[in-house]
This record gives structure tokens, sequence and C-alpha cells, in this order.
């Protein structure tokens, strides 16, 4: 059983799965005020307030586990307002954060220089997903089965110059 744990907080897996988006949040703010999301997303920035931290997020899909998907389009932007100080070196810009909480509000950002409008969403509950491991090899290298094998060569164990590696 312990192959099928996770170390992902229960309150991110079993927080609800609201369909309420992101645009939907920006569209309909009378509607989305106090209903708790699962939201997630890539870092953008951190802002250290007084007894607050804010969290700027671009948010994306996420998969059944509360992930972010990596490769997903992003779907508007918002912030997670946490309690206390959260220190951006350990919130790095383009780490993976999901978010549970309620809407408290909506609140209006330059970015460049439009005017964009954040859901504020009131952070209760919060996983940093960790980096993925990099590739154990180099996939630009990759050309068949004997890869793992240099020493055997593009003709594989047996087909060496002139009969084999084996023969050397």
């Amino acid at each position: 059983m312990a192959g099928c744990s996770s170390s992902v907080p229960r309150t991110i897996l079993d927080a609800p799965t609201d369909s309420l988006t992101v645009v939907d949040a920006q569209q309909a703010l009378d509607r989305a005020i106090g209903r708790r999301v699962r939201w997630g997303g890539s870092i953008i920035a951190v802002v250290n307030l007084e007894g607050s931290t804010q969290i700027e997020v671009l948010a994306r899909p996420l998969s059944r586990d509360g992930e972010p998907r990596r490769d997903a389009e992003g779907q508007g932007r918002f912030i997670a307002e946490l309690p206390g100080f959260v220190d951006p070196v350990e919130y790095p810009e383009g780490r993976l954060l999901t978010v549970v909480g309620p809407i408290t509000g909506m609140t209006t950002r330059n970015v460049g220089e439009y005017p964009y409008r954040y859901p504020v969403l009131a952070a209760t509950s919060r996983y940093l997903w960790p980096e993925p491991e990099p590739y154990p090899y180099d996939p630009s290298r990759w050309n068949g089965w004997y890869d793992y094998r240099p020493w055997y060569g593009p003709w594989g164990p047996w087909l060496g110059p002139p009969y084999g590696p084996w023969w050397w």
C-alpha cells in the first residue's frame, strides 16, 4: 500500500472540484464571492504585505489529483492570498502551486499597461509541487534500444565491424 500513498495533503485532494474557472469569476464576481474553489497554476510573482502574502498565479487546468498541467495553456490570472510571510525564494517564478479557499473579491493591477482584473482567493490550504525530475539520458540522442549501451555502436551487439565488439 505504500506505493499508493501520496505526499499531496488531503485538503488539496479532497477539495471541491467546482467547475468555476478564473474567467467565470472575472465575468460574474457576484456569483463567485464566497465559493470555495481549488485552483492552481504557475507562479508569476510573490508580494509580501504587512500581514499577508499575495501570490500571483497563471491558472492552468488541474489533473485529478490537483496538479496543474505544465503543458496546458494559461486560463487567466488570479491572486492567492496567504496569511503571514511566505519567502519568495521558496516560491520561485514558474513553480506549480495549487491552492484551496473561498473567493473573497477582485483587484485590478496592470499587466504591462493593460489593467487586468484578478480574482482574489483566500488560501486555506496550499501545495507547492516539486520540480520535475530531469531525464536520466539525453533524449536528443535516442536512436533505438541500443542507445543505453553505447559500446555496441549503431550495429547492435552482433553486427559490429567485422564480427562484433567482442572480437576486437
